[in-house]
């Protein structure tokens, strides 16, 4: 089914959450976890976080070039993993109405690792959200890129598996939500509140600002470097912040499950 751009809006460790899918947790660094990827959806993640680096032809998944390994690629523990089980749940990662976001964070140099990214992920196309410059197609697994963003390759291209991860100021051009469905940005670089005492009404009437901005424009928002605590999640999840980040997997599981 194809969408207007404007109207894009947006277990295994607990029974009441297998399968169940949350749709405002992210894991941050997904990677670090002891089984990348399967981790995050046994928790009912619905958007995980990848650091790829180009190496010598391969997309290898690390924070640091030290931290890569030939083994480790960005096939082998996300793009591979996430197809079999869509093969195996009727065509989803959860359910069909449920959206999966694969944020491919860019390490080194745009345009190259673009250039091998994008072959990878044609091959991978029937599972993809479908991007043109003026739709969105829905596909099991909708692959944002942050980082180091080729912005003006991947604008340029009149049909793409992926889209790009905006920041605050990108606000302000209102580019196709086709290209930037998703805006991100570091929480330290906009407010002063880090999670102790209260939010100062000025940082509370920015947020409430930019959550507004983003959402008449059919984007969703998130932000890093939030303060990775209960405080910190209840803020981002009464003020409406679509995805909230997190290290803990558990903890923030928990924290969205708990009775209103």
């Amino acid at each position: 089914m194809i969408l207007p751009v404007a109207l894009i809006q947006s277990h295994a460790a607990d029974p009441v959450v297998k399968d169940s899918p949350l749709p405002s947790a992210h894991a941050h660094n997904d990677y670090v976890h002891p089984r990348p990827l399967l981790d995050a959806l046994d928790h009912g993640f619905c958007s995980v976080e990848a650091d790829i680096h180009l190496s010598q032809g391969q997309l290898l998944i690390g924070h640091d070039p030290e931290d890569l390994r030939p083994e480790r690629t960005l096939e082998k523990l996300y793009l591979a993993p996430l197809a079999a089980r869509i093969q195996s749940r009727g065509g989803h990662v959860y359910d069909k109405k449920t959206e999966f976001i694969l944020l491919v964070d860019i390490k080194t140099e745009a345009a190259a690792t673009y250039a091998v990214l994008a072959r990878e992920l044609e091959l991978r196309k029937t599972i993809l959200t479908r991007f043109t410059h003026t739709a969105i197609e829905r596909g099991a697994i909708t692959v944002i890129l942050s980082g180091n963003r080729p912005t003006a390759i991947v604008a340029a291209q009149a049909e793409r598996w992926c889209a790009i991860d905006g920041r605050l100021p990108d606000l302000e051009r209102n580019p196709p939500v086709s290209l930037m469905p998703l805006i991100s940005d570091n929480w330290g670089l906009h407010f002063k509140w880090r999670g102790r005492d209260a939010i100062p009404i000025s940082d509370l009437e920015l947020l409430r600002k930019r959550v507004s901005q983003t959402h008449s424009q059919g984007r969703k928002l998130r932000f890093w470097a939030t303060g990775d605590s209960p405080k910190g999640w209840a803020l981002l999840k009464a003020e409406k912040v679509d995805l909230i980040g997190t290290d803990n997997l558990s903890a923030l599981r928990s924290f969205l499950l708990e009775p209103k």
